[in-house]
């Protein structure tokens, strides 16, 4: 468990992921010293991709170490608050709020979650100066640590120990703190996931190219400019800012599927074709038109496509010139397979040739069977990268007024319908959206809102650093002391007024709270301690956790999540947990007969049959574990040839 953690987190080193991407795809690239040839990559790519020697990025202080903070596994276990968990409004939920560093709870979520994401929003800190961002670091390295982690100067490790043990608002502590949590972030994400990412003009062109350095150049999608309603700034010139923005990225733009908002009456009128079942669409050219339409803008999408008389056809601008198809090769063969490439002959140069248009249809575009291919448009009237939103956070601020009894218990919310306009464009009716960034949960407010008007079936994962309220603010002296917990009451309370608005919903609008807690010095002293050679069980390391925080802990490393099918199995009066392929032994406490009954059970019945037995450690003492592993032994050596891991964690 955590004892394990910290000996793996003491031998992480810088790029240690991406090294062992390399090593399991292209181990001949490697010298037989361990260093990595680069040469012999390029060659192995050079037929797939257009390799560059030229280009920029952005280097920051800490850059290095953000990236060491990213390889590091998280610290902390994930505690239920079974008091608020088992209520009858969230004890069957399938939404998510936790109360922890943002960045212990994506390295918690990845176990589970990785490449499952269709949706990220965040609203994370713009380093203002008066937004109270400060950077705040609680890994305790030293400057031989990170001279030997990273592979830099004295000099080098005292500036980034002074940008985190000082505490910093610069643009590098900003930029260090931004980085480690996007990259996390975007291995959550699926191949058509999309992140929307809020900022205004203090560190949006920082923010755009770290975001270009994680996600990809490539996979920009735009940068979306709101009107906030709310000037700022203003000083002798009399200029004011009332403008924020929201950066776009895709995880893979091939496979991006960026959804529409609701259809209007006015849609009717463009959607002008009707195909053989009667539905209409209309159809645009597969060429790449206006800004960044040539070959050399994106040589990958320059490519031959077959026309309805076998002709190889590529794309060519209105003066001839080598322009780029619209999409990625495979989506444009997947495309093709789903029926939606109609092929129309047109002039060029005095010669009608083929040219392909892609298909896109106004009815059922998000429940399209077996075709995610109509989902791929956004209407006219919703793809301007400028969002005019006249009420912009004024309403937010009267929305949560109207929540907490006319108080302004939060001060820089986002709008509820902007939120509401992010999720319908990200993602679709069951997908799961994932805010780390939580702050007054509007997020959870616009997906529960969305569920009930438009009988959707959207999930939310909140997280929220459990960070102190402003001295002497509305939300102190409302009794509030951090701000998880006006997050968590939004919820409560505007699930409340949904429901008696909406008497009949039968929309899921409770959540499971957990708490992501750091181990104590005490605790760690004691683990470390631990002797469990004798014959008596010490469990006062069991005690100082509990079986719930770390059946918990496990099921979400165990990729099962928050919302597992876990049972309870009775093993002659003691208690395991069974969840698919695990079975956890937590309890001390375990008996001869207990045994006996484990191996009855997987004897006896046939759908009994996890691979993995998992101990924790703590809980039991020598006779116990040699008692356990040698009748795992017999399970194994019987003539059902079990194949069952004995696996004790510490």
């Amino acid at each position: 468990m955590i004892k394990d953690v910290l000996a793996a987190n003491e031998s992480v080193t810088l790029n240690d992921k991406e090294i062992a991407v390399l090593k399991e795809n292209f181990p001949s690239c490697f010298r037989a010293d361990g260093s990595f040839d680069v040469v012999r990559f390029s060659e192995y790519l050079k037929d797939k991709i257009e390799i560059s020697h030229e280009g920029y990025e952005l280097k920051f202080l800490g850059k290095s170490y953000a990236k060491m903070l990213a390889s590091l596994d998280t610290e902390t276990v994930i505690v239920p608050n079974d008091a608020h968990n088992s209520l009858p409004e969230n004890v069957n939920s399938e939404n998510v709020y936790i109360s922890g560093d943002n960045l212990d709870g994506l390295k918690h979520l990845l176990k589970s979650y990785a490449g499952q994401v269709k949706c990220i929003y965040i609203d994370p800190p713009y380093n203002t100066g008066s937004d109270g961002f400060v950077y705040n670091d609680k890994f305790n390295f030293t400057i031989d640590d990170l001279v030997a982690k990273l592979s830099i100067d004295e000099d080098q490790a005292q500036r980034i120990l002074d940008l985190t043990k000082r505490g910093s608002a610069s643009h590098s502590a900003w930029l260090m703190f931004m980085y480690p949590r996007l990259q996390l972030a975007r291995d959550l994400m699926n191949d058509n996931g999309i992140i929307f990412i809020s900022i205004d003009d203090n560190e949006q062109s920082n923010l755009k190219l770290i975001c270009d350095d994680i996600f990809g150049e490539n996979n920009f999608l735009t940068c979306i400019s709101r009107a906030t309603g709310t000037p700022t700034g203003g000083g002798f010139d009399g200029l004011v800012n009332e403008m924020d923005y929201i950066l776009v990225y895709s995880k893979n733009i091939s496979h991006a599927i960026v959804r529409g908002l609701e259809m209007s009456d006015s849609d009717a009128e463009i959607y002008n074709e009707v195909d053989e079942q009667g539905q209409r669409y209309l159809t645009r050219s597969l060429r790449r038109t206006g800004g960044e339409d040539r070959r050399e803008d994106r040589p990958t999408m320059f490519y031959a496509m077959i026309a309805p008389d076998g002709t190889e056809i590529y794309p060519y601008g209105p003066t001839g010139y080598e322009s780029r198809w619209i999409c990625a090769p495979e989506t444009a063969k997947q495309l093709q397979e789903d029926g939606l490439i109609e092929w129309k002959k047109t002039a060029r140069q005095g010669e009608e040739i083929w040219h392909p248009y892609q298909k896109y249809y106004l009815e059922n575009r998000t429940k399209a069977p077996g075709n995610i291919w109509k989902d791929f448009f956004v209407p006219e009237e919703y793809a301007s990268a400028l969002w005019d939103d006249t009420e912009g956070n004024k309403k937010a601020t009267r929305d949560i007024r109207n929540l907490f009894d006319d108080k302004k218990i939060f001060e820089t919310a986002k709008p509820i319908g902007l939120i509401e306009k992010v999720i319908a464009i990200g993602s679709s009716d069951d997908d799961l959206v994932i805010d780390f960034f939580a702050g007054s949960s509007t997020t959870a407010h616009a997906i529960m809102r969305s569920n009930v008007e438009k009988n959707n079936n959207r999930k939310y994962i909140l997280v929220q650093l459990p960070e102190g309220v402003k001295k002497g603010s509305e939300a102190e002296k409302a009794g509030y002391k951090t701000i998880d917990q006006i997050g968590i009451e939004r919820i409560i309370r505007a699930a409340k007024k949904i429901k008696e608005n909406n008497n009949d919903t039968t929309a899921d609008l409770g959540f499971k709270h957990y708490i992501l807690q750091e181990v104590s010095q005490s605790t760690l002293d004691k683990m470390e301690s631990f002797d469990n050679s004798g014959f008596v069980t010490d469990t006062t390391v069991y005690d100082e956790f509990g079986a719930n925080t770390v059946l918990t802990t496990w099921l979400v490393r165990d990729g099962y999540g928050f919302n597992s099918d876990m049972e309870m199995v009775d093993l002659a009066g003691y208690t395991a947990y069974w969840c698919r392929n695990h079975l956890y032994f937590i309890n001390p406490g375990i008996t001869e007969n207990a045994i006996k009954a484990l191996i009855e059970k997987y004897n006896s019945q046939g759908n009994f049959n996890p691979q993995n037995i998992i101990l924790f450690g703590y809980s039991f003492n020598y006779v116990e574990m040699e008692n356990l592993k040698t009748n795992v032994k017999m399970l194994r050596d019987s003539e059902k040839n079990l194949k069952i891991n004995l696996d004790i964690r510490y």
